[in-house]
């Protein structure tokens, strides 16, 4: 029987009522049940509602909707904000009644937190949690530092949170965050009778009570150096995760109101850091790409169902995996047997790899491997809803592809091209249905980046371009809008930094020097060696074709000399460095450095040396010049898309937000005055845009401009 006990209103956020001597406590905050206003404040309340009435035996805290409690509400960080005369885990551990977190969808920072002050954890199956605040720049600040490694033990507490991942729910319990794990058919009944089940059980098995666990460190007193060890390369630049690991620490070194307080304290330091801020701006710029500005509310979809890839290389064969990795069945069409059958091969080797790894069961990489279909004839996939054409980087190639898929698609189905710089009008234009066609760009290698540039040509029809941006969504990548132009938005903000790390090899830089640059910067890798990773004949193919379309294209003629020479990256055992056999380490390589020296003599540059700051800016000034010039012709929606794109594309360091959002820390002026003498010392290619001149004026931020219209 259920009783309405609330005394609140039926629009708060948070419901209470008594059903079977059982406290139900309902979080109700759309659309995740994030720690927004009044919630922390509702649960509190309901908590003491529940302790004060002796017809409830125990209480049960869940979620309504699609989650439990996905965490705090991120637009307060970094905001003033008055201290709590309660918190919501204080006034749990105070109670003298059970108190059972019934977990489904996520609980995540806060939300755990909350379910770690709770004296009993429940969840389906499907559930996951994780305390990700590090992903933020910051750290658990409800206790989760404190808590955590005193029910699973520092180490795998330090692993938790210092990675920030998300953990299933058969793995929670399996390390003793869950207790159990129930159906979830009905959540609210199931968690009442769980809750029923432990009612008269004492003493309350209080979180913050518990030691056994922390001896771990005693025993193992290396294990926080260790685990700075560890980290150390995902640390670099990052205060977060050190402070992370301090805070576990204090777990098990201080009493609990101690470690509490020391955990507080490192929050604060966080809080408002360089490196949070410009995490939280990325984790907001990430949402608000998926906005197209004056696409229809009431837009009818075409649905995919079933796809097909044509093109069995190294970029189809990506793009078959980024559907069967998702549990979607895909069909990867090759005329040419051979090459179809290599291309089977090399995704089964890939999930063989991932198997040897552990990041992969067998049993997953056979579902996922089984989902995708060999096909030879293009007849054989026409009853497709997409199709992305995945072929040579060449428009005659892409030509002969669309118009076969013209013929033998269905009618509503959409043609979509992986080209990542062509004219995607001229593609569309040798089709009967133009409108159906859009560009869908993945990024190498295709299965494992995240950005899908979704490029709308001219006759694009709204459906299909929301439908293409909804199916990268679908498959977990981070869909971006790109205007038809070359390069898109993406591969072309990027030339400018593609150019100038070739100009600045022709005036004496060495690779080793700029890759030196942009690691200390914060990019994993450095530029040359990405390039020699997909080796150098790729961007050699494609200045050649833009030098053949403009007589004005400056090319890169010593790195032009370094590919005719056959140096092209790491398949042929040298490149920008020199490779052993078998061994993918990078070796500076003398005999580069001659080549270069003697191309630059006869082409009589005069070569010089660099400091570490122009490297920096020569390569990321221009280009935020063409992220300006891209706002300006309307072919990005937002400066703050690109930033996107630069982090899921290019591998841009995360905590520095992005191209356009690190330029703001430098400022629009002094960027705009830098290249204003760049363009009288090197000529047109630096000249500014307007865009940049006009922020530099008004003192605007880069991060904030956008488009008037898109074109």
């Amino acid at each position: 029987m259920s009783e309405a006990n609330t005394g609140m209103s039926e629009a708060t956020v948070v419901r209470f009522d008594v059903e079977d001597g059982i406290g139900v406590i309902t979080v109700d905050y759309p659309p995740v049940n994030a720690l927004g206003p009044g919630v922390s404040d509702g649960i509190i309340a309901a908590l003491e509602k529940g302790e004060a009435d002796p017809k409830v035996k125990a209480m049960v805290l869940m979620g309504a909707g699609r989650t439990f409690i996905a965490g705090a509400d991120i637009r307060g960080f970094g905001k003033p904000r008055a201290t709590p005369a309660k918190r919501t885990y204080d006034v749990m551990d105070q109670g003298n009644k059970p108190i059972v977190a019934a977990i489904h969808g996520y609980a995540l920072g806060g939300g755990l937190e909350n379910a770690l002050g709770c004296h009993y954890r429940i969840a389906v199956p499907s559930a996951k949690v994780g305390l990700p605040e590090v992903q933020i720049g910051i750290l658990p600040g409800g206790g989760g530092t404190q808590r955590l490694p005193r029910l699973i033990g520092p180490k795998l507490a330090l692993e938790m949170i210092v990675s920030g991942r998300h953990v299933p729910a058969a793995e929670a319990k399996a390390l003793g965050i869950i207790d159990d794990i129930i159906p979830g058919k009905d959540l609210r009944k199931e968690a009442i009778a769980w809750a029923k089940g432990i009612a008269e059980k004492r003493p309350l098995p209080r979180v913050r009570d518990r030691s056994e666990k922390l001896a771990e460190a005693k025993s193992d007193p290396g294990m926080f150096d260790a685990a700075r060890k560890a980290y150390a390369r995902k640390m670099r630049g990052q205060p977060a995760p050190e402070k992370c690991i301090q805070a576990v620490e204090a777990a098990c070194t201080q009493p609990f109101d101690e470690g509490v307080a020391t955990e507080r304290r490192l929050f604060g330091e966080l809080e408002n850091s360089d490196e949070a801020k410009a995490l939280r701006y990325a984790f907001f710029a990430e949402r608000e790409i998926n906005r197209v500005p004056g696409m229809p509310k009431d837009l009818k979809l075409p649905e995919i169902k079933t796809i097909a890839v044509v093109g069995a290389g190294t970029m189809g064969g990506g793009i078959a995996m980024s559907f069967s990795d998702a549990g979607l069945p895909v069909k990867l069409v090759d005329a040419n047997p051979e090459v179809l059958a290599k291309g089977l091969a090399r995704i089964k080797a890939n999930y063989e790899t991932s198997v040897k790894r552990g990041s992969l069961t067998q049993a997953e990489m056979d579902t996922r491997f089984g989902l995708i279909t060999p096909i030879e004839k293009m007849e054989d996939i026409g009853d497709c809803d997409a199709v992305i054409e995945a072929v040579f980087e060449r428009m005659d190639v892409k030509k002969d592809v669309f118009r076969q898929l013209d013929k033998v698609m269905k009618p509503e189905a959409l043609l979509l091209t992986n080209t990542s710089a062509l004219d995607i009008d001229e593609i569309a234009a040798v089709t009967t249905r133009p409108e159906k066609v859009a560009g869908t760009h993945y990024f190498v290698p295709a299965n494992v980046m995240k950005l899908f540039e979704v490029v709308n040509a001219s006759k694009t029809a709204p459906e299909t371009l929301a439908a293409a941006m909804k199916l990268g969504r679908d498959i977990n990548k981070v869909s971006g809008y790109a205007g038809n132009c070359d390069g898109f938005v993406a591969n072309r903000s990027r030339i400018p930094f593609n150019l100038e790390q070739g100009l600045m090899i022709e005036e004496g830089a060495l690779p080793q020097q700029i890759d030196k640059v942009m690691e200390g910067f914060g990019y994993p890798v450095g530029p040359f060696k990405v390039n020699d990773m997909s080796g150098l004949d790729v961007s050699y193919d494609t200045r050649k074709r833009r030098a053949a379309a403009s007589p004005n294209y400056r090319g890169l003629p010593i790195t032009d000399a370094i590919v005719e020479a056959g140096r092209l990256g790491q398949k042929t055992g040298a490149g920008w460095y020199r490779y052993e056999k078998g061994d993918r380490t990078p070796h500076v390589d003398p005999a580069l450095e001659t080549l270069i020296k003697a191309t630059a003599e006869k082409l009589k540059i005069q070569q010089r040396t660099f400091t570490d700051d122009e490297i920096l800016k020569r390569l990321l000034f221009g280009s935020i010049n063409e992220c300006c010039k891209i706002l300006e012709e309307g072919k990005a929606i937002r400066a703050s898309d690109i930033d996107v794109m630069w982090l899921h594309g290019f591998g841009f360091p995360r905590y520095r937000g992005g191209v356009m959002y690190w330029g703001d820390t430098i400022g629009a002026r002094e960027i705009y005055n830098q290249i204003a003498v760049w363009h009288q010392r090197y000529g047109a290619r630096w000249k500014p845009s307007e865009l940049l001149r006009q922020l530099a004026e008004s003192g605007g931020k880069l991060r904030e401009a956008k488009a008037d219209k898109l074109r």
